[in-house]
C-alpha cells in the first residue's frame, strides 16, 4: 500500500533473515493466507539528505479498496514488481487517469487516488526535492503537482533498473539494486558538467532545510531574512526549485508531521492535543487542513487505512 505520495515501510529479508539496514514491520504469511508485507530500507551512505528511504510493499488476496496517496514534503518515484499502479485521481483534477508500471511524482497539495485491486507491489523511493538535480537531472519544481511515468523523465534507465528490481530475489537485493542505481546517477551527475547544476542555491537549500526543521511553523519573512533574500526572490527561487511556495511547503511539511502522529496512534487519537502539538491554532483548524489536503477528515482518513496502519504501512517517521 502506498503512502506518503502514493507506498509504506524496515528490515528482515522474506525468509526473516536480518539484514543491516533493512527493517521488517509486516507478518509473515502462509502459503493460504493473504499477504500483507511493509519494508523500509536505509538508502547508502552516498544517498544520506538526497533520499528519506525505501518502501518495499506487497499485498494480495486483500479486499478490493481505494487509498489516499497524500502531500508530503518528499518527491514519490515508485518501482512496481507485479501489476501497474493504478492512478483513478490524480493531485492535478485535470490529468486523466492511468496506470503506471513506474511512476514519478513532484510535490503537491491535493490528495491522490489510488485503486487498489487487492494485489500489489513494488518498492517507493522517498526523494528529497533538494536531490532532484542530482538524481532526476531536473529540479523539483519541474514536477510540482503532477504524476508521470519515470521512464519519460530518466529514459531507458528508468526501465533497465525496473527490470533488475523485477529480477531480484528479496526486499534486501532490491534494495541493493535501488542502492547501486541511485549512487550511479549521483556519480554520473557529478562527472557530466553538461548538466544543469547538480545542486540548488544554496539559500534554497538553507530555506527548505529551515522549514522542515521547524516542522513548517515559521514564517516566510523570517525564513527569507534567515538566508538573505527578500521575500518576494525567496518566493519565486522557491516554487522554480522545490514547486511549491514557501507558505505551500510549510502546510504540508506540517500536516505531514500531523498525519504521521495520528497514525502513531489509530486507537486513540487526540485531535485538539495533536492540533496543538503540531502547531494547529486549534481542532478546527486541523479538520480544515485534512479537508483541503486529505479530501477527508482526520477521523476519516483513520478509518480507511486503519488496516494499513495496523500492517506497518504508515510508520511515524
Amino acid at each position: 500500500m502506498i503512502t506518503g505520495k502514493h507506498a509504506g515501510l524496515a528490515a528482515g529479508g522474506e525468509n526473516g533473515d536480518v539484514v543491516t539496514g533493512v527493517v521488517d514491520i509486516g507478518t509473515e504469511a502462509r502459503a493460504d493466507e493473504p499477504v500483507d508485507e511493509a519494508v523500509r530500507g536505509v538508502p547508502a551512505p552516498a544517498l544520506r539528505g538526497l533520499v528519506g528511504w525505501y518502501s518495499g510493499y506487497r499485498q494480495s488476496g486483500l479486499p478490493v479498496a481505494r487509498h489516499r496517496g497524500l502531500p508530503s514534503p518528499w518527491l514519490t518515484l515508485i518501482l512496481t514488481l507485479d501489476d501497474p499502479l493504478s492512478v483513478a485521481a490524480h493531485p492535478d483534477p485535470a490529468a486523466a487517469p492511468g496506470d503506471y508500471l513506474t511512476l514519478l511524482g513532484g510535490l503537491h497539495t491535493a490528495p491522490a487516488l489510488i485503486a487498489v485491486p487487492g494485489r500489489q507491489s513494488g518498492v517507493q523511493i522517498a526523494l528529497s526535492p533538494l536531490g532532484a538535480r542530482s538524481l532526476l537531472g531536473l529540479p523539483g519544481g519541474a514536477l510540482a503537482g503532477i504524476d508521470v511515468h519515470a521512464d519519460d523523465v530518466l529514459g531507458a534507465d528508468a526501465r533497465e533498473v525496473h527490470e533488475r528490481l523485477r529480477a531480484a530475489a528479496g526486499w534486501p537485493e532490491r534494495f541493493a539494486v535501488v542502492d547501486a542505481w541511485l549512487v550511479g546517477r549521483l556519480l554520473r551527475g557529478d562527472a557530466d558538467s553538461g548538466r544543469i547544476a547538480s545542486v540548488p542555491p544554496p539559500e534554497a537549500v538553507r530555506a527548505w532545510r529551515l522549514l522542515v526543521a521547524t516542522g513548517g511553523r515559521v514564517r516566510v519573512d523570517s525564513l527569507a531574512a534567515e538566508v538573505g533574500w527578500s521575500a518576494r526572490h525567496l518566493q519565486s527561487r522557491f516554487v522554480a526549485e522545490f514547486g511549491l511556495s514557501p507558505k505551500a511547503a510549510a502546510r504540508v511539511v506540517r500536516f505531514d508531521l500531523a498525519r504521521r502522529a495520528l497514525a502513531a496512534r489509530p486507537d486513540r487519537p487526540d485531535l485538539a492535543g495533536l492540533a496543538a502539538d503540531c502547531g494547529y491554532a486549534d481542532q478546527s483548524h486541523l479538520d480544515r487542513e485534512f479537508a483541503a489536503l486529505a479530501g477527508c477528515s482526520p477521523s476519516a482518513w483513520l478509518a480507511e487505512e486503519f488496516r494499513n496502519i495496523q500492517s506497518g504501512h504508515h510508520p511515524a517517521s
